[in-house]
């Protein structure tokens, strides 16, 4: 009962702190006139994506559990893809992949080029060469997400600027100085990382009180929690009719996550972290590899009507969710 407990705690705590965090990035944006399409495309991730990263490396430092790692990420990205189909169910004008830019898929092929890596790595563990004590995709996820931030900045740079005017007119920060935003920034970001750092430890002893396994919780408990701030983002952004920013946080915290791992296979010293992971990982990257492609096919078909409540893609996104679930369930 405590474990749960430190388990609602800490994600209210990631849920809180990651609302102010969006709030005072967008302050920061506006009041150092970096311009919001660059400071907010940088924000927003390292944002978004800051459990992933902080407990990740927390899982294989301090509380060595890799599975947990692993499983938070891959789960992060599940996760994220059954955001997209959530937010088809919020707004209520048409299916959100008809209003969504064509320029989202490029992004959404960049993570299913990463995943598809991923899914490759675990499969071949046992015949993948270390790089000292790295695998080599990870130098792999590093060179493609720099590239991918870079093709994508520049192809969606108008269609962004657009949206964070929209985010301008609707936020007016006169009244807060840098200063503050700056200070309330790093607040946030450090509650957020304290918070971040005890779920491993808490998400192990879940798994072993009630039997699940390191890589149902991670997968499942870990990444939903630590997935809360996109949640948060992407439903604000479609408030404001801002549905390309939604989308496009959600598949960029995909690649973002990727590259996360990479950085976790770097702070784990034992060996190639896939190599120590659970293959039933294969599932989750699968599972957000054939989601991202439903999404592709949405944002390329544009349906105009939604036959019940949600749009097919949604649909067929929302029922992979519940499979990938289920297979977890059964091979924990």
């Amino acid at each position: 009962m405590l474990l749960w407990i430190e388990f609602i705690l800490c994600t209210s705590v990631i849920v809180f702190s990651g609302i102010r965090l969006s709030k005072y990035g967008d302050i920061i944006a506006e009041k150092t006139g970096l311009g919001r399409a660059w400071v907010g495309l940088v924000l927003m991730a390292s944002v978004t994506s800051l459990p992933e990263l902080v407990t990740g490396i927390s899982s294989v430092t301090y509380a060595g559990v890799p599975d947990i790692a692993v499983g938070d990420v891959l789960g992060s990205c599940v996760f994220n893809m059954l955001i997209l189909a959530l937010l088809d169910a919020v707004y209520r004008p048409m299916p959100i992949s008809a209003k969504a830019h064509h320029g989202n898929v490029l992004s959404a092929g960049f993570g299913i080029l990463l995943l598809s890596i991923v899914a490759i790595s675990l499969f071949l563990e046992r015949y993948i060469l270390p790089l000292g004590w790295i695998g080599p995709y990870s130098l792999l996820f590093i060179v493609i997400y720099f590239i991918a931030m870079r093709l994508v900045y520049f192809y969606e740079k108008r269609q962004i600027a657009l949206f964070m005017k929209e985010i301008a007119v609707e936020l007016k920060y006169k009244d807060i100085s840098t200063k503050t935003a700056i200070v309330n920034y790093g607040l946030n970001a450090f509650v957020v990382i304290v918070a971040a750092t005890f779920l491993p430890k808490i998400g192990e002893g879940i798994a072993e009180t009630t039997g699940l396994g390191q890589t149902f919780v991670g997968n499942i408990f870990i990444a939903i929690s630590t997935s809360l701030p996109e949640v948060v983002v992407s439903i604000a952004a479609v408030k404001i009719d801002a549905i390309d920013l939604a989308i496009g946080n959600l598949f960029g915290s995909n690649i973002f996550n990727i590259l996360i791992l990479a950085i976790d296979d770097i702070f784990f010293i034992k060996g190639p972290l896939l190599s120590f992971a659970n293959s039933n990982h294969i599932i989750s990257a699968l599972s957000a590899i054939v989601m991202t492609t439903i999404a592709i096919i949405g944002l390329t078909y544009r349906a105009e009507k939604r036959p019940l409540f949600l749009a097919w893609d949604s649909i067929g996104i929302m029922l992979v969710y519940v499979i990938n679930l289920m297979l977890l369930y059964l091979l924990r």
